[in-house]
């Protein structure tokens, strides 16, 4: 198994498969690299070297108390991209593991992106304040500390059965396989880090993040996404960015790389190749 220790001594599993440039995948929240699985395959057969990171505390990573956050999220994805020596690398994140692309690229990526992607990403701020009116306000984040508090297992099946894939929607049929390989990779990891990752993944101003990132960056979100509502990320996110391009895909969910795996592979090969 693949890991390695950071400063502050978490082990930071990953997996590191393939030979050519190199793409590294960022997971979103409560899940782990596996959520990847369909991608990383996809590029592996199209001659790409990919890295997957089990984010502390998710997955094969330490269970530690402490470090849910993005600050560290990004220090311990810049320590794997270290070790491995990775350059012309193109980061790639789906919903949490965007606020993570956006804060490793604008404070460790210097010399060694060449582009960036975002997929249903919690860029820039989740929460309703002040200067994001328009933003979720706190009692929905409290309620999922609750939810994972009181019975995190039923929790972390009633999320994918539910809005994460858009299975709530009349006419959409439920993947039980999917379901359940959700839950199996929430349930790897520790109830702690997925309690503080709540506040990491709503409450994070990104926004100074992305105006200081200068790789070109593809950002992608459904207009049908229950978590992450795409007007107030997507459409906010691609203003911040310097080169930035949209893509916002009809009636799809928040896990659309999943369910509909063969449009957003394809147009994610298109950019990187582009």
């Amino acid at each position: 198994m693949s890991t390695i220790t950071t400063e502050d001594g978490v082990r930071i599993f990953f997996k590191d498969w393939g030979q050519g440039q190199p793409i590294v995948f960022h997971h979103g929240w409560p899940l782990s690299s596996d959520d990847w699985d369909t991608q990383m395959l996809f590029f592996l057969q199209h001659g790409y070297r990919v890295i997957g990171i089990d984010r502390r505390g998710h997955g094969r990573s330490s269970q530690v108390s402490d470090g849910h956050d993005m600050d560290h999220y990004a220090a311990d994805a810049a320590a794997v991209v270290d070790h491995l020596d990775l350059r012309n690398a193109v980061h790639i994140g789906h919903s949490t593991g965007g606020g993570e692309v956006a804060r490793y690229v604008a404070r460790h990526g210097k010399g060694r992106v060449a582009k960036a992607v975002l997929i249903s990403a919690v860029t820039p701020l989740m929460l309703k304040t002040s200067g994001n009116p328009d933003g979720l306000p706190i009692a929905v984040f409290d309620g999922l500390r609750a939810g994972l508090a009181a019975n995190r297992a039923q929790f972390f099946r009633d999320v994918p059965a539910g809005p994460f894939y858009g299975f709530n929607r009349p006419g959409v049929t439920p993947m039980e396989g999917v379901i359940q390989n959700w839950w199996r990779q929430g349930m790897m990891g520790g109830a702690k880090a997925h309690y503080d990752g709540v506040k990491a993944f709503s409450e994070t101003d990104l926004t100074e993040d992305l105006t200081s990132i200068e790789a070109p960056t593809l950002v992608m979100h459904g207009d049908d996404d229950q978590i992450v509502p795409y007007k107030d990320a997507a459409l906010l996110s691609v203003k911040l960015l310097k080169n930035s391009t949209l893509k916002i895909y009809p009636g799809f969910p928040h896990g659309m790389m999943t369910t509909h795996a063969d449009v957003i592979n394809q147009d994610l090969l298109t950019f990187i190749r582009g």
